[in-house]
């Protein structure tokens, strides 16, 4: 390698350059570079901070699996129809009734019956016979009987529950016969809903559980409310306990928390 000196004569090296020496990180932001959001530890690689921002993993109680979704409410604790079912060591995380779709069927029925039971009662009234009464009376035990089935199919929806644990799934039907149905999470191999387009309308779908077992007691469960939640919170408790848990913890101490900062305000 040659130089070329101030009065144009060229100087030789005879010796080989020797390699620069690596820079030593710097806490100072380079020239005309901006000032970095983080702090980047030494020995890291000279990687801008500005070129991460944005694309760090959120691990504040706001992100997460649920995060963006509307969650349920629930109860804090079961009713006294689900809290006979449930074992000590289990934790609730809540329940439900079927969507009030469930009971269309028996409310148009009622209906019709009512408008019936009037026209027919308007013919009789002016039925000129001796059994006009006895028809009378026979239509209104008839309108009676059908309203009373269908108020106890009322007083079935309103017994039934869905309940969700931590450990496992329930459907309590029933009032005078009960029926318990129970799948542990552990062994739900599949689960999907389904949505028709009136229960996308009115947010009801069915519920369809795949399970390791060959006959299975919980299967189907059509007319669930809040299909879309239901699915995430059931898919949380399967796949992510731990934060589930540490939710509710942290509710907890904000709920033990409030009425003391209520009273320490009061005295101030």
């Amino acid at each position: 390698m040659t130089d070329t000196g101030a009065g144009g004569s060229e100087r030789k090296d005879t010796e080989p350059l020797e390699p620069p020496a690596p820079r030593a990180p710097s806490d100072s932001p380079a020239p005309g570079a901006d000032t970095p959001t983080s702090e980047i530890p030494a020995g890291a690689p000279a990687t801008a901070a500005s070129d991460i921002d944005g694309v760090r993993f959120d691990d504040s109680a706001a992100g997460g699996f649920l995060s963006g979704s509307r969650p349920l409410a629930v109860p804090d604790v079961p009713s006294p129809i689900s809290a006979r079912y449930l074992f000590p060591t289990e934790k609730y995380r809540g329940e439900w009734r079927r969507h009030w779709i469930h009971l269309m069927p028996w409310y148009i029925i009622g209906t019709l019956a009512t408008f019936i039971m009037g026209f027919a009662s308007g013919l009789l009234m002016k039925w000129e016979s001796d059994s006009r009464d006895t028809g009378l009376m026979i239509t209104i035990v008839a309108w009676l009987a059908i309203l009373g089935f269908v108020g106890w199919k009322i007083l079935d929806w309103y017994m039934d529950r869905f309940i969700l644990t931590n450990k496992r799934i329930m459907l309590i039907q029933g009032v005078i016969t009960r029926s318990v149905a129970m799948m542990p999470l552990g062994r739900v191999t599949d689960m999907k809903y389904a949505q028709t387009p009136m229960g996308r309308m009115l947010n009801y779908g069915e519920f369809i559980i795949e399970s390791a077992g060959q006959d299975q007691a919980l299967r189907n469960v059509p007319h669930l409310p809040n299909p879309n939640e239901l699915y995430l919170q059931m898919c949380e408790e399967m796949y992510e306990p731990e934060a589930v848990d540490e939710r509710e913890d942290d509710e907890e101490e904000e709920l033990l928390e409030a009425p003391e900062k209520k009273d320490a305000g009061a005295d101030a």
